[in-house]
């Protein structure tokens, strides 16, 4: 392994990206040990600082590292430096771990992901009812409307949008709807 003591910084960049190409071209252990000699410590202090535990900045410090060892051919000198190109890796990952983390670990008896029961056919036939109820309900609307809110709930376009789609201004668009819905209150059936 090659020990950085008092070189430059242009000099460490340089003895860096030479490693990175060794390890690249031949998979040189060496100079993957310069690199992980050198930036183990300082990926691992970075982690700690992000909010990484102790094992946790460890074991991202191995995945980094492997990446590195792995991937050394991604490499672009012309992009970013070593220590950019390394961090960002090192980066990424806590952010990917801090999401896992953060989603909840859903179990498969959970009743949101359970299909949906049979229907009573009594439902069945009350909510076809319904249907033909509101269908019928609707006919009775002015043109300019029902236009409206077919373009509200049937497009599912929100108010500005009909107002844009149909050149109203957007108060006359709420208005409408409004409206419709008023004159369909009385009529329809509530659950």
């Amino acid at each position: 392994m090659t020990t950085i003591v008092s070189r430059s910084g242009e000099d460490v960049r340089a003895l860096h990206a030479g490693c990175m190409k060794q390890i690249a071209a031949r998979q040189c252990r060496s100079s993957f040990g310069t690199l992980f000699e050198y930036y183990g410590p300082r990926l691992k202090s970075y982690l700690r600082r992000m909010g990484a535990d102790e094992v946790g900045s460890e074991e991202i410090v191995q995945d980094v590292m492997l990446t590195v060892w792995r991937k050394a051919g991604q490499f672009d000198e012309a992009q970013a430096s070593v220590s950019t190109w390394i961090f960002r890796i090192a980066r990424n990952r806590q952010i990917d771990l801090h999401r896992q983390a953060s989603r909840p670990d859903l179990s498969p008896e959970e009743p949101m992901l359970q299909p949906a029961g049979h229907e009573a056919p009594d439902q069945t036939l009350s909510r076809a009812q319904i249907a033909d109820r509101v269908r019928e309900q609707l006919k009775t609307l002015p043109e300019e409307q029902l236009t409206l809110l077919k373009a509200s709930f049937y497009e599912g376009l929100s108010h500005s949008q009909i107002a844009k789609a149909y050149d109203l201004p957007l108060g006359t668009v709420k208005s409408r709807i409004r409206l419709a819905f008023e004159r369909l209150r009385g009529k329809l059936p509530r659950d």
